[in-house]
């Protein structure tokens, strides 16, 4: 087997529709399932050439591109391993992923390959290759088109590596995902089940590892000339015209990335009547984001995602799915709805002990201790797509569980069933609240702050020995305001509502609490532990 087998399939079936098109007004570029077959085989050729075999480890250092999906059919045809480190988390983190696994090439562009100025790890690869202009002591990668032969598609082991991702775990060392050839056609099947997207759909993503599978089902895919890096930062406009431009049916992205889509075309009176699906996930998706972009779609299933690096998709809920009785459960404290699993997994919840390490479980012994619809717990998942451990066990002990012949991953999230199986979010097990009170989730309170109109984003941290709430809003938020809300909230004995300018939120998705900076934020407006109410930098109501 070899997941760009179904690349192959899609080139002689379609092979002149379109694939990929790297987005942008007056400077559009696409390659056809005929051309990207094409040009596939004869980058597999160019890396062989160039002495890599397969097992082999490439580094990528490239963003969303037609290149970078050249590339991957490429490496994935000649069964060698696409390894992707984000260059973002400093040199050090670079290094340490290198000494775990050492990359035999480096592709990536030319402004990437000045890492090797401050990189040991990246100067010691074998094979450097460079696209755009190149790269002192790279090969150009252009040099493939030229190939005068086509290497055909190596037959793989469902267990042969093909994509690692490095992360950072709760330790701060680097763990790698490793998802291998029969990992991502098991994703695959399960991502085609729940988008069920058709060859006559042509979807915008900004999400990479989903863009392998819309190749594979025959659905063309538009690469949006944005910077995805910051997803909650793009310019909407240019966006909003590609999708008019290129007929765009589908819109994969971050709840940021959705949110300045949606934001823009209700302050322009914009619809978009070719829109039939929407989805988005990486981050928690509120109510009030799928009920707008339903607004600027009207035709389309508007549906958030959840998931994680190791186990994607988990659940899925559509906007429409959504009842009245759900927004006033959240309201009052139930959580975030996340909806029901997919087909392909199993989820259970048990007792909340992140940070503590769970040995194996006999079956008995595992459906003892799973906790029953309405108990708050951990979620855990197995299944098919999901990552039955990381590269040299790095970080098993902490996420895996071994039941039986099955292997359990810890998402590391909390949340609880309702009485209908759907699985409801309060929030991450590491950021919840224990005090004399009792133990309250953040998102549990967030989801609830949301319904007010004046909030865009919230977070709720212990600080300073007491509950504090703060609140992002696109205006200027007076204290009557935050009284109302601390009142609507009396269920969670919030102490502090303050308003800050900026919430801060992940790297990746520009949507995830990132609690650590808002401590520091917080810090910043203290002395001493105590909060600052006259400080212009925010507004507070406090007890």
């Amino acid at each position: 087997m070899n997941l760009v087998d179904l690349l192959s399939q899609q080139a002689a079936a379609r092979p002149a529709a379109p694939a990929v098109i790297e987005g942008g007004l007056g400077r559009t570029r696409s390659l056809t399932f005929a051309e990207l077959e094409d040009a596939a085989g004869r980058a597999a050729a160019f890396l062989s050439r160039l002495g890599l075999r397969p097992g082999d480890t490439v580094l990528l250092f490239h963003p969303m591109a037609v290149e970078l999906y050249v590339a991957l059919a490429g490496i994935f045809r000649s069964g060698l391993t696409a390894l992707f480190i984000d260059p973002s988390q400093g040199r050090d983190h670079i290094d340490r992923c290198c000494q775990l696994l050492a990359p035999r090439a480096l592709l990536a562009t030319p402004k990437a390959h000045l890492l090797r100025l401050v990189s040991p790890a990246l100067r010691r690869i074998p094979v450097k290759i460079a696209t755009g202009l190149g790269a002192p002591g790279a090969r150009r990668w252009q040099e493939y088109r030229h190939s005068p032969t086509v290497l055909p598609v190596l037959d793989c082991a469902p267990e042969t590596p093909a994509l690692i991702t490095f992360t950072s775990g709760s330790t701060g060392l680097p763990k790698a995902a490793v998802r291998t050839h029969g990992f991502l056609l098991q994703q695959h099947t399960v991502l085609d089940e729940t988008l069920a997207l058709t060859p006559d759909d042509r979807v915008l993503t900004t999400l990479p590892i989903f863009v392998l599978s819309h190749l594979a089902a025959g659905v063309g895919v538009l690469i949006p000339h944005v910077d995805i890096r910051h997803p909650g930062r793009v310019k909407p406009a240019p966006l909003v015209a590609q999708i008019k431009a290129h007929a765009i049916t589908c819109i994969e992205g971050s709840p940021a990335f959705l949110e300045r889509i949606v934001t823009h075309c209700e302050q322009t009176s914009q619809r978009l009547p070719g829109i039939t699906r929407i989805f988005t996930g990486g981050a928690p998706v509120f109510p009030d984001l799928l009920r707008a972009a339903q607004r600027v779609a009207p035709r389309a299933t508007v549906m958030a995602v959840y998931g994680s690096t190791e186990a994607e998709p988990v659940t899925h809920v559509a906007e429409g799915e959504i009842g009245q009785a759900d927004r006033e459960r959240m309201a009052s404290g139930a959580g975030l709805l996340a909806g029901q699993p997919v087909s392909a997994v199993e989820v259970a919840i048990l007792p909340d002990r992140w940070g503590e390490p769970l040995g194996a479980y006999t079956e008995a012994e595992w459906t003892r201790i799973r906790l029953p619809a309405g108990e708050v717990g951990e979620i855990v998942v197995t299944g098919p797509h999901v990552l039955a451990g990381y590269l040299g066990g790095q970080g098993n002990e902490e996420t895996k569980i071994r039941v039986g012949a099955r292997v359990w991953h810890r998402t590391g999230d909390a949340g609880y069933f309702d009485n209908a199986g759907r699985l409801w979010l309060v929030g991450r097990c590491a950021a919840k609240l224990s005090d004399s009170r009792g133990i309250l989730y953040p998102l549990a309170v967030e989801a609830a702050a949301q319904q007010m109109p004046f909030v865009r984003r919230s977070a709720l941290v212990a600080y300073g020995g007491k509950r504090l709430l703060a609140v992002e809003s696109h205006e200027p938020v007076q204290p009557a305001q935050l009284q109302t809300l601390r009142e609507a909230l009396r269920w969670a004995q919030i102490d502090t509502v303050i308003a800050v300018r900026r919430i801060p939120v992940d790297r990746r998705h520009n949507a995830k609490i990132d609690y650590p900076a808002l401590r520091q934020l917080l810090d910043r407006y203290t002395g001493y532990g105590r909060l600052h109410p006259g400080r212009r930098s925010f507004t507070s109501h406090s007890r």
